[in-house]
C-alpha cells in the first residue's frame, strides 16, 4: 500500500517476432541523444512536479521499461531519485540485457493514482522527444505501482505491449478500501467500544495510537486474542507475517494470530488511520462502506475461519454473540463523490488487450493475495482470461521477492510478448530454475514459486458492480 486480444497464427507469430526484432534495431540506432557508446545513459529531471529517471544502456534493444513506484506516505518528501527499478540487482540484470528503464516520483504522495496516470504518461511522452519512441513499452511496478500498471494499461493500452503487476491492489480501489473498513470496523466494535473514528478522520495520528494501545492491550490476553483473529479473518489478514521464519503450521493457530497481531500493530493501521485519512482528503469524503454486509457470512468465506473457531473456543467466548454484536452496530455509508472519484483511480474492467503476468507472496499482509482473485474474476468477466496468468511465491511479507524472482518473471512476461503464447511458462519448477540459474547474487534464498489457488477476495468490487 504500507495501491490482451486474440493468438495469432504461426506464421503472424513468426512474422511479427521478425518485425519486432528489426524494428528495435532500428530504434536503438536512432537514439543518437540517448545511447551513449560504451556507458548507460542516466538522465534524472523533473516533469510537471514529478522526478523522473531514465536509463538508457549503449546495447538499447528498443524496448523502454516503464516501473511504477509503491505507496508513500503524504508526510514524506517525493522520491528522488525516482526508481526505475524495484531493486539495483534487477535493474542492472535488465540494463544488461538492452532494455531501456525510466520511472516517475509522481507529482504527488499518498493514494496518488490520478497524478501518477498523468505523470507516467507524461513521462513516456517525455522519452518519445528526447530518446525517440521505443518498439515497445513495457509496465511493471510494485504494491501502489501494482495497482497503477494495471490502470495504465486499462486506460491507455495503445502505449504499452504487456504489463507484470507485483504485489498489485489488484481488487482495486473501492474493494480494497471497503475490505480494510471492515477490519478497523470489527476492531471497532469488538475492542474499541465504538470509540474510534474509522472514516471521516480529522486527526489520524491521534486514532492510530488509541488504537494501537488498545491493540496492545488485547493481545495480552487470550479473549483479546480470539478478537484479534476474527478482526484479521474479515479482511483476509494472513498468519505469517517474517519471510525469515517458516510459515506456521495450518493448526498452529497460536502462532497465526501473533503474526497477524504484527501486521496489524506493525503495518496495517497506519494505513487504516492515515493513509485513509490522506485518501479521504483526496477523495472529498468517505469512499466506502459496509452496509448490507453479514460479518457472518464473511468468516464462513475467509482463509482465516478455522482459526477464528479454535482460539473462541479456547478463551471460551461465544463467537455468536460477537458475531451478533457486528450485526447489530451501526454501519457506515460511502459518500457518493467520494466512492466515485475511487472508483474512477482505479476500478477493474478486467478487458486486456496484452498479456499481463502479475506475482504475489502467499503471506501478504498488506496487499493478501486474495487481491489475484478478484483480478482475475474481472478478467474472466471481460472474456480475456487467456492474456492473464497469475504467479505466486511462497514467502511471508509483502513485495518480497528476490532479484532472481523478480527477473525470472520478467522473462516469462517477455517471452509471451514474443511468442504469442504462455505455454508452460508459468509453471512453479520451471520459473525456480530459471531464478535459481541466474546464480547467487540474485537468490539470497531460494527461489518459493509455487502452485497457489488463492480464495475469494471478501469484497469485490469491479466495473460491473452496483454496489
Amino acid at each position: 500500500m504500507k495501491r490482451l486480444l486474440f493468438l495469432p497464427l504461426l506464421l503472424l507469430i513468426l512474422l511479427s517476432g521478425l518485425m519486432v526484432t528489426s524494428t528495435a534495431t532500428v530504434q536503438a540506432a536512432m537514439v543518437s541523444k540517448c545511447v551513449t557508446p560504451g556507458a548507460t545513459n542516466t538522465q534524472h529531471g523533473v516533469i510537471g512536479g514529478a522526478n523522473y529517471t531514465i536509463s538508457v544502456p549503449a546495447n538499447w534493444n528498443g524496448t523502454l521499461v516503464l516501473y511504477s513506484h509503491g505507496y508513500v506516505f503524504s508526510t514524506s518528501p517525493l522520491l528522488n531519485p525516482a526508481p526505475d527499478a524495484g531493486d539495483a540487482t534487477t535493474a542492472a540484470a535488465l540494463l544488461q540485457q538492452g532494455y531501456a528503464l525510466a520511472g516517475s516520483s509522481y507529482s504527488s504522495n499518498g493514494w496518488a493514482l490520478q497524478q501518477a496516470f498523468h505523470d507516467q504518461i507524461a513521462l513516456l511522452d517525455f522519452f518519445n522527444q528526447t530518446c525517440g519512441h521505443p518498439a515497445r513499452t513495457i509496465a511493471w511496478g510494485h504494491s501502489l505501482g501494482g495497482i497503477i500498471t494495471a490502470g495504465l494499461i486499462q486506460l491507455f493500452p495503445e502505449r504499452f505491449s504487456g504489463a507484470l503487476p507485483m504485489c498489485g491492489v489488484l481488487a482495486g480501489g473501492v474493494g480494497t478500501w471497503n475490505q480494510a473498513l471492515d477490519g478497523a470496523f470489527a476492531f471497532n466494535v469488538l475492542l474499541a467500544q465504538s470509540s474510534l473514528p474509522i472514516v471521516h478522520i480529522t486527526n489520524a495520528n491521534g486514532a492510530f495510537q488509541q488504537a494501537e494501545n488498545i491493540l496492545a492491550a488485547a493481545q495480552q490476553t487470550p479473549q483479546g486474542k480470539a478478537r484479534i483473529a476474527l478482526i484479521s479473518a474479515v479482511s483476509d489478514t494472513p498468519g505469517w507475517f517474517s519471510a525469515a521464519s517458516p510459515e506456521p503450521a495450518a493448526n498452529d493457530f497460536i502462532s497465526q494470530e501473533q503474526n497477524q497481531f504484527s501486521w496489524q500493530s506493525k503495518v496495517d493501521f497506519a494505513f487504516a488511520f492515515a493513509a485513509r485519512a490522506e485518501l479521504e482528503m483526496r477523495a472529498g469524503g468517505n469512499p466506502s462502506w459496509n452496509t448490507g454486509v453479514d460479518y457472518s457470512r464473511q468468516l464462513e468465506r475467509s482463509a482465516d475461519r478455522k482459526e477464528v473457531e479454535a482460539l473462541y473456543k479456547q478463551a471460551g467466548l461465544n463467537l455468536n454473540h460477537d458475531l451478533d454484536m457486528l450485526e447489530d452496530a451501526p454501519r457506515i455509508a460511502a459518500d457518493p463523490q467520494a466512492k466515485a472519484y475511487l472508483s474512477r483511480f482505479v476500478t477493474f474492467n478486467g478487458e486486456l488487450d496484452m498479456p499481463v503476468l502479475s506475482m504475489h507472496t502467499t503471506g501478504d499482509g498488506l496487499v493478501v493475495n486474495q487481491d489475484e482473485q478478484a483480478y482475475n474474476s474481472a478478467v474472466r468477466q471481460g472474456d480475456d482470461a487467456n492474456m492473464l496468468r497469475q504467479i505466486f511465491v511462497h514467502r511471508a511479507g509483502h513485495c518480497t521477492f528476490t532479484p532472481g524472482e523478480t527477473v525470472a518473471a520478467f522473462q516469462t512476461l517477455i517471452h509471451r510478448i514474443d511468442h504469442g503464447t504462455w505455454g508452460n511458462s508459468t509453471d512453479p519448477s520451471k520459473l525456480n530454475q530459471e531464478a535459481a540459474n541466474l546464480g547467487p547474487a540474485f537468490n539470497v534464498v531460494s527461489p518459493a514459486f509455487i502452485p497457489f489457488k488463492p480464495t475469494v477476495f471478501l469484497r469485490p468490487f469491479n466495473a460491473e458492480s452496483d454496489d
